[in-house]
Parts: C-alpha cells; structure tokens; sequence
C-alpha cells in the first residue's frame, strides 16, 4: 500500500488519475474502504472494457462506493489539439494532458492489425542530434494513467469501426528507461486479463540505451519485446548521434544486451536509422554485422523521415539496399522498416514542435 501512497502523491495536478493504478494496487485500496475483492475485477472491467468516462455510469457499484471513488480519483481523457492522417492510414494525434503540456499518439495500421505508438514523457533530455522530440528539452514524465489514457483514446475512435488495438510500441516522444517505473506500471496495466489484456508479445519497449536500466529490465524477466535504438556500428558516430553514448558506450551497452539475453532467452531488435553519409556505408555494415555477432537479433533498418529543425540528408535507395545487402551476406537478420506517415508530420515530435512551439524551444 506505501507504494500506491507514493504514487497518489506523485500525481502533479488534481487527484490521481485510477489509470495510474495496477491490478493489485486497486485492489489493496478497495480492501482498505471494506470492499469484497471482487469489486476490482468489476471496476478493471468498466474501465477498460466499457470504456466508461465517469464513477457514475458504473452502475453494478453502491452510489457509496462511487462517490468514493469520485472523491479519491479521476477518470484522465486527454484533448485532442489536432490530428493528422496519412494515405496509408496512419493517424498521428497531438493530445493536450491536464497541466497543458502536449504529447503525441500515434495509430498505424499493418496487415496484423492496428499498432499505437505511445509517448512516456514531454520532451525528452537525452538529446539524440536526429529527433524533435528534444527540442525544448524535458518538461515532465508522463504518468502511467497518462500512457493508458493515450491508448484508450484511440481504442475508443477504434470502437466506432468495430476495430480493437492489437499492439503498443513504447517509441514515442520521450526515453521510456527514464520514466522507468510509471512504464512499469503501464504495462502491467495494458497486459493485465482484466485490463486491456494485450499480449506480452504484442508490446514492444525501446530504449536508446540507458544501460541500468537494461539490467533491470533484464531481471524483471517480462515477455515483452525488447528494442534498442542503436543507429550506429560504434561509439565515435554514435556519440555524435545520441549523446547517452558518451554516458554508457556502446561497449558497455552491448554487454548489458548480452546480460538481458542471458537473462531472458529473448531476441533484441535493433533500430539503425541510415543518416545521408554518416553511418549509411558498406563499410558502417560490415561493422555493425561485427558488433552484433553472436546475439539472437534483428535489425530494422530506418530510412529516416526528414525533420526540417535538423540537417540531416536522407539516405538513397541504392545505399540502403547495399547495406542490408551486406548485413544478409554477413549472416545478420535484417528489414527494411516500411515508410508510414511520410504525408504528415510522422517524425517523433515534429507535429508537437509545430504546434506548440512554446514547448519546444
């Protein structure tokens, strides 16, 4: 219970949001009011399964325990700002949170159903040289009912359709390692039966390398799916890129992937975005192929999405294709990731840089 306390007091605006609450946590709450156990399951149930926006509408509880509830939480529904849609279907929304700072959520559809992308924190305070998603630095973290919220937001545009979301990449604006236990929180909460009940390994966590925090996810043990932005074969490039290679070098971040294998059995992916001249050569492959050698992996390779606050050129189609060519020929599993959004503003940030430009400056 001193953790669910710690967490109520951790929530900057307003009452807590009842998203922000694990399965369990819930439940030592309601056992505390003198509640049956099963009460969890019931109010699990309007929350994620009903959808409910309101203690009121669930009407299998006593009035008592509503107002309760009312008293204690709140039910977070983000504003919509503004969205975008792609031809290709993809739809990126720009949600404004209680405090009015603003995230992006993104829904993309492929031939296995539909995928959102979630945002763990405002800004982002690593200051990858390719992202937008670092322009005006951190703000906040983003809470566990935040993260939930977002998902439930385009589940209910989803309901409309008679669609339902199938999986979560956690890639959005933000390190998800640097908000480690609100994303905890988040997905026990989306893969708990009673929640959203999507699959371990249906979601997907990516971090650009904050190597404690690998350890520790690592000894968590959990099924989801692990993927590391590594966008370059070594640590001179690479610090250049993503100035969280000068904190924990790439050496040391291979041997924490090493740690997370042993621990896990599972596979890593790792994402390579090609940069126009600088990490996009045969040369850059065969290195890459070298530092991975050994590892149950997969790399994606990005063709990046220009975003115009930074300079880089985007790769051409013949360097792309020799370089997967060399990473197949060198025995490395290797896609190419297919473009989404390249009609909107899809790049992480970029529609959030556009439209509130006093929080990214």
């Amino acid at each position: 219970m001193e953790a669910l306390k710690t967490k109520v007091a951790a929530e900057s605006v307003g009452l807590p949001s009842i998203y922000s609450l694990e399965y369990e946590e819930l439940q030592s709450w309601l056992q505390e009011q003198g509640e049956p156990e099963f009460r969890t399951q019931q109010i699990f149930y309007w929350l994620y399964q009903t959808r409910v926006q309101s203690f009121e509408e669930m009407t299998n509880l006593s009035k008592q325990l509503r107002q309760k509830l009312a008293e204690a939480f709140s039910i977070t529904v983000l504003k919509e700002v503004t969205h975008q849609e792609s031809v290709d279907g993809t739809v990126k929304y720009l949600f404004e949170l209680k405090d009015g700072y603003t995230i992006e959520t993104v829904l993309m559809k492929h031939d296995y159903g539909n995928s959102v992308c979630v945002t763990s924190q405002v800004g982002c305070r690593l200051g990858c040289t390719f992202c937008a998603s670092t322009l005006g630095g951190l703000k906040r973290n983003v809470e566990a009912g935040e993260i939930t919220a977002q998902v439930l937001e385009i589940q209910k545009d989803l309901d409309k359709k008679g669609e339902r979301v199938d999986s979560i990449v956690v890639m959005g604006i933000g390190e998800p390692f640097d908000n480690y236990d609100e994303l905890l929180s988040f997905l026990k909460i989306i893969n708990h039966d009673n929640g959203l009940n999507i699959g371990a390994r249906h979601i997907t966590v990516s971090t650009s390398g904050m190597v404690p925090r690998i350890y520790d996810f690592a000894d968590e043990q959990l099924q989801i799916n692990f993927a590391v932005s590594l966008h370059a074969p070594n640590s001179e490039i690479r610090s250049r890129l993503m100035p969280v290679n000068r904190a924990w070098p790439v050496e040391k971040l291979m041997e924490s992937i090493r740690y997370y294998q042993d621990k896990t059995s599972r596979r890593v992916t790792f994402e390579y975005g090609l940069f126009g001249g600088v990490n996009d050569q045969v040369e850059h492959a065969e290195e890459l192929a070298e530092l991975v050698n050994g590892l149950k992996c997969h790399v994606n390779l990005i063709p990046v999405n220009d975003v115009p606050e930074r300079d880089y050129v985007r790769t051409s189609k013949n360097d792309i294709f020799a370089f997967e060519r060399t990473l197949r020929e060198k025995g490395v599993n290797v896609t190419i990731r297919r473009e989404q959004g390249h009609d909107i503003d899809a790049a992480c940030g970029q529609l959030r840089a556009n439209e509130r430009q006093e929080e990214t400056r």
